[in-house]
């Protein structure tokens, strides 16, 4: 692992959307709020990579809230376009940091980027935890081990 839990391309994930018409406006155009479902289409497919979706979240006893949210646009995606959603785990000590690229699945074009902090709630008392609970850590090991 990396100084102050930062990852480099050490864990990562992605998925394939295609831009459904009730996501465009009248102009063919993705509405720019529906990127950051796509995000999570992604964010989803990272944590099923290290066991930790969020049926696993909310067993282990946490909540992983999406505190700050950041997207530049870059070009707009339309009506039918095939993307691909990646998504990188940045930073995992302190809260999950995620870093996300949406692409044009057929010219690898970027569209999107940009990236979602979340941070670890115990369920039971609503405490902020300023840690990550030591079940993330064993997981990204377990995860990284395979």
């Amino acid at each position: 692992m990396s100084e102050a839990g930062k990852v480099s391309g050490m864990l990562s994930a992605s998925a394939h959307i295609e831009v459904p018409f009730h996501d465009v406006d009248a102009m063919n155009v993705c509405w720019h709020g529906h990127y950051l479902k796509y995000f999570e289409f992604g964010r989803a497919a990272l944590l099923r990579k290290f066991d930790y979706d969020y049926r696993e979240m909310q067993a282990s006893g946490y909540v992983w809230p999406v505190v700050e949210v950041h997207l530049k646009y870059v070009r707009p995606a339309v009506y039918g376009q095939q993307l691909e959603v990646c998504a990188q785990l940045i930073e995992y000590d302190n809260r999950l940091k995620i870093g996300y690229e949406i692409f044009d699945r057929d010219s690898h074009v970027r569209l999107t980027k940009g990236y979602t902090i979340q941070v670890a709630v115990d369920a039971a008392t609503q405490e902020l935890q300023y840690v990550s609970p030591p079940i993330v850590l064993e997981k990204l090991e377990r995860a990284w081990a395979r």
